[in-house]
């Protein structure tokens, strides 16, 4: 009974960690170049051409135009690269409330573009309708909060700036270093999590947590497979959900439209208590950073559930989403499942 038992926790565990370290090796293919890419980018000191574009967006938004540079930054950089640029900028402006957390719905809904895009073509959503969901859906959700405090005359008192990185550009080693140690603490997390999961799984957890999220999964559209890597996603960030994500669905287990719907509700909020706390820090306020942001990706997620219901199928693949070769698969990259008879 013993021997059984340890037999089946080392069968569990290899599974788990087989499963893990695939995703995680097909992140770190894109992460690692797109990364250096990004640097060698702000380093060669092209970003700036990039905010160029973006001065009539911060006009319509009612913001200073060379907010359009910490914007730009955080979309091809990180919030943190983002937050670099507004803190050498921030001296010689006058934000109100309201401005600044405009520019927190920007930064929080598009930034890491490169990256998180890429990440999420590996789990099989098109990149570049997930770039114009991101884009369109920041530029929007802005100009509605902007317009609506306006309007009622809410959140003008200036902004109280707390803590912002110094504008301080590490070296390649200190760069590289520290791109390790988050590539290791995606993989740990990666593991854990999967762990976690299966753990809830065979306890029974999982279905109940479903069934109580099922009011609102089902008001969004969102099947209960990819219900928990939706949470956990919203809750850590798109890379983990997406690493969770991929795991799924090269297993078949998670269909594509509710692959589709999980990444973008992924990637108009992630990271949900993280960015947001990052945001506030530059006088942001949670009526944007948190709730808004949440509301409007709630309501975006459950209109493209219904339209992607009703997309002939040639149209959802050829725009929407692009299956992996490895997703037929099942026996090789799903082995628990596979000696479970599921």
């Amino acid at each position: 009974m013993a021997a059984a038992l340890v037999s089946r926790i080392q069968q569990e565990a290899i599974a788990i960690g087989r499963k893990s370290l695939h995703a995680w090796i097909a992140l770190t293919k894109v992460l690692i170049p797109t990364v250096v890419i990004v640097r060698l980018l702000h380093d060669a000191g092209l970003v700036p051409w990039v905010a160029a574009p973006l001065s009539p967006v911060m006009n319509v938004l009612s913001l200073p135009p060379e907010l359009g540079l910490v914007w730009a930054t955080a979309m091809l950089n990180s919030i943190y690269g983002g937050l670099a640029v507004f803190a050498a900028l921030a001296p010689g402006l006058d934000l109100t409330i309201r401005q600044a957390t405009t520019l927190g719905i920007l930064v929080l809904l598009a930034h890491s573009l490169p990256v998180e895009l890429q990440v999420a073509r590996l789990a099989g959503a098109r990149p570049l309708f997930q770039l114009l969901l991101r884009f369109l859906g920041a530029v929007l959700l802005a100009w509605i909060f902007a317009r609506t405090t306006q309007i009622f005359g809410v959140l003008e008192a200036p902004a109280r700036l707390g803590w912002v990185p110094a504008p301080a550009d590490p070296g390649w080693m200190a760069f590289l270093q520290s791109q390790a140690v988050s590539l290791l603490g995606i993989l740990a997390i990666i593991v854990t999590l999967s762990g976690l999961m299966r753990l809830l799984d065979l306890a029974g957890l999982t279905r109940l947590a479903v069934r109580l999220l099922t009011p609102l999964l089902r008001a969004m559209g969102i099947g209960p497979e990819a219900a928990l890597i939706t949470v956990a996603g919203t809750v850590l960030g798109l890379s983990y959900g997406s690493g969770l994500i991929l795991t799924q669905t090269r297993c078949g287990h998670v269909s594509p439209k509710d692959t589709v719907a999980a990444i973008s509700l992924m990637g108009l909020a992630h990271a949900v208590i993280e960015d947001t706390l990052l945001l506030a820090l530059i006088g942001g306020h949670p009526s944007g950073l948190l709730w808004t942001r949440l509301a409007f990706a709630f309501l975006v997620t459950a209109g493209l559930t219904r339209l992607t219901a009703r997309l002939p199928e040639p149209i959802f693949y050829r725009w929407l989403f692009r299956p992996h070769p490895k997703t037929a698969m099942v026996p090789s990259c799903c082995p628990t499942h596979r000696a479970e008879g599921t």
